[in-house]
């Protein structure tokens, strides 16, 4: 007997597959961090489902995506094997994001999306943002050996990472073309997150350092060259990202041997935070920060860093003194503004 849509393997591979290389590539623009993102997802799901539900992997279809099945997933991933929150929700993200595609494509899938939309994310506790201190971060921007070649690298990527606050994956991607020195105004052009670009105006001490590393690191200045490299057989390539966190995480700990205290875990997204917990913390309008990090919504920025930090409560709790208050009271236009619907 013909299997329908719903159980059809056909169905489901030939629905995810142009879903992941068509749709969100071509479609929705998604960048290829968000796409490798929900293929793991996606394919973690299908191992779940293999491993631990005994479906053949070439008879899996949309019907194995059941609610209660995503339930037991979810469950599984929690208390089975104890990953963190953010973690489970992504990969069910990815989950709901392939059955709203596939039943926009095939109409008798519409109940096992409604299902699965059901089966909600785990709340995260909202936690304090981490970053360095203004000692903390001065101290690990003078960490590099400057009489090093390699180190005083080392050091302009993290004065660019810091000045810029870009993400370690838009700062490793950078070309000596997206340096713009010359304009009025200095600024660097990043590649950011969703295949989106954005300027960044640089300041006048970051300029001067980027002088100095061209006529080190790139005297032919060939605007294709990676702005930060290693070379191997003689060939310029790209850092990895991991090479920039052990980086930081070894200028961290040798800041603690000079008596330096360090947040407990260190890693290259702290100094982006430490930039606009800085900006922040400056009063520059929260509009300009949400523009500095690429965020889409100002949601995103707001959600991140508009708090106050106990020392700018402090100082606000300072301004109010009995004498201000009593003051205040005491005049009518005052009472008047307070007294009104």
């Amino acid at each position: 007997m013909k299997r329908n849509g719903v159980e059809s393997s056909v169905v489901f591979w030939g629905t995810a597959k142009e879903y992941l290389y068509h749709h969100l590539p071509d479609i929705r623009k998604a960048s290829a961090n968000t796409i490798v993102a929900y293929r793991n997802s996606l394919n973690y799901y299908i191992g779940y489902l293999e491993q631990q539900k005994k479906c053949a992997r070439k008879c899996i279809s949309f019907e194995d995506f059941s609610r209660e099945n995503i339930k037991d997933y979810l469950d599984w991933m929690l208390n089975s094997r104890s990953l963190a929150p953010k973690t489970c929700n992504l990969r069910l993200t990815a989950i709901h994001s392939l059955l709203e595609y596939a039943s926009s494509e095939h109409a008798e899938l519409m109940a096992i999306y409604l299902g699965a939309c059901s089966v909600k994310g785990v709340k995260t506790p909202d936690r304090p943002i981490e970053y360095f201190d203004p000692q903390q971060m001065r101290a690990i921007l003078s960490a590099p050996d400057i009489t090093k070649k390699t180190e005083r690298r080392n050091q302009m990527m993290l004065i660019l990472l810091y000045d810029t606050a870009a993400r370690v994956s838009e700062i490793l991607q950078l070309r000596v073309g997206s340096l713009h020195l010359d304009s009025a105004v200095p600024y660097i052009m990043i590649f950011g997150k969703g295949r989106k670009y954005r300027n960044i105006p640089l300041m006048e001490k970051t300029q001067k350092h980027l002088e100095r590393y061209l006529k080190e690191f790139h005297p032919q200045l060939n605007a294709d060259a990676p702005l930060f490299y290693a070379t191997t057989y003689g060939e310029m390539h790209h850092l990895s990202a991991d090479t920039m966190e052990a980086m930081l995480k070894r200028y961290a700990m040798k800041c603690i041997g000079t008596g330096v205290e360090m947040p407990p875990k260190r890693h290259c997204h702290m100094v982006r935070k430490t930039r606009a917990m800085d900006l922040y913390q400056n009063g520059v309008p929260l509009t300009h920060i949400q523009q500095l990090l690429g965020h889409e919504n100002l949601s995103t920025t707001s959600g991140f860093y508009a708090f106050a930090t106990l020392e700018t409560l402090a100082k606000s709790m300072q301004k109010v003194s009995p004498d201000m208050v009593e003051k205040k009271w005491a005049d009518k236009e005052v009472l008047a503004k307070l007294y009104q619907l």
